[in-house]
């Protein structure tokens, strides 16, 4: 088998995410895309992962694509968590999160305490409300309960998304540009002005072949999570893709990547250092992604995380970080400035170890990428956070 080093495997995932060259505006979906679907619990996070991909793009780009250009859209996605994923193969992906459904062994509507006319109706029902309109979580609620019954208004009004996000993965809605703070609802083959059929197996399928062709190499185990499946089920899933993968060895443990991959790397000892240091949001789908979670996030980083804020309960995913070539190496957050004559917002950095001098200049472009980004002046500090 190939060998593959930690190094050189970190180098290829930060280029296929463009956290190394980050892409032109113009490809601002097809990075969406490349990452896999961005995830988008926190939009302002989602925001700021896009704009770690893409070069020269601000905050009002990445809304305009979502709200005024529709290439991208706010919906129900993988792990059955928002995200932001592109328009023109959102078929594509909700038939696949379909077929990931599936494999729980229970359909939706009954563990909802549903029969299947019911469930028939109640997706018919938030098709038909939504037809030409954009609708907010209590309208649709009201308009729904008109159609099929009382028994449906409260699952509705939940922020957890029960009934809707088995209609978005049915192809009957997803989000539309918030109202104030409430957020709204459209008809998803009307906002993106088009839908088609996909056989939901292949569609997983394919979805699984570019999760690994972005996150390689992978175990049987990272797809799993990826996808939020058991294990075994993740091993039977890769039976399709047997001709397309390759093994290797990946820091002294069997991993896959895509067979053409593994053909076009040069040999990893060749791979020069990545010499990158990058801010990444809450949530991003690099510390998603990528495995071994302990390789990620190394234990001393670890212990710092889980002292801090949602870290304690979420472990690193849920913070905003510091990469030094694909390791979590800090921690970071954009504040009020301490000092009140201060006008610019403060963007607080804790290093876990010292930087070089190399890593504090690409330090300061970072928090200039991220200023302009947010359209703003931002103060790099250096320090303990929450102090």
């Amino acid at each position: 088998m190939k060998s593959y080093t930690w190094k050189a495997a970190c180098q290829r995932r930060l280029a296929r995410q463009h956290l190394l060259a980050p892409a032109q505006p113009a490809h601002l979906a097809d990075t969406v895309r490349a990452a896999g679907g961005v995830q988008a619990q926190i939009l302002s996070a989602a925001e700021l992962a896009i704009g770690a991909r893409v070069a020269n793009v601000t905050r009002r780009d990445v809304r305009a694509a979502l709200w005024d250009h529709h290439s991208l859209v706010k919906t129900y996605g993988p792990r059955a968590t928002l995200h932001l994923l592109p328009a023109d193969e959102l078929p594509l992906w909700m038939a696949a999160l379909r077929a990931a459904e599936t494999l729980s062994g229970t359909p939706w509507y009954s563990r909802a305490g549903l029969t299947p006319s019911q469930a028939n109706a109640l997706l018919t029902a938030i098709g038909e409300a939504l037809d030409g309109c954009s609708l907010t979580r209590k309208e649709l609620a009201e308009k729904v309960t008109h159609r099929v019954g009382e028994w449906a208004r409260e699952r509705l009004l939940s922020a957890w998304g029960e009934f809707l996000a088995p209609a978005a993965l049915a192809g009957k809605l997803c989000f539309g540009p918030a109202q104030g703070s409430q957020v709204t609802f459209v008809r998803v083959d009307q906002w993106i002005g088009h839908w088609e059929d996909h056989d939901s197996q292949t569609a997983l399928t394919e979805l699984i072949r570019r999760y690994i062709a972005t996150y390689g190499p992978v175990t049987h185990g990272d797809v799993a999570h990826w996808f939020r499946l058991m294990p075994a089920q993740a091993q039977k899933l890769l039976e399709p893709l047997a001709a397309d993968l390759e093994a290797v060895d990946f820091a002294g443990r069997r991993a896959w990547m895509l067979a053409a991959d593994v053909e076009a790397d040069r040999p990893p000892s060749a791979t020069p250092s990545a010499d990158s240091l990058r801010l990444l949001p809450q949530y991003d789908c690099y510390l998603l992604g990528c495995g071994p979670r302990e390789r990620i996030v190394p234990e001393a980083a670890r212990a710092r995380v889980n002292t801090y804020g949602r870290g304690r309960f979420e472990g690193a995913t849920a913070l905003s970080v510091m990469l030094i070539d694909g390791v979590v190496s800090g921690l970071w957050e954009k504040r009020p400035h301490r000092q009140a004559s201060k006008r610019d917002p403060e963007l607080r950095v804790e290093s876990f170890g010292q930087l070089t001098t190399r890593q504090h200049e690409l330090l300061e472009s970072e928090v200039g990428r991220i200023g302009a980004f947010l359209e703003t002046r931002l103060a790099l500090t250096l320090g303990v956070l929450g102090q």
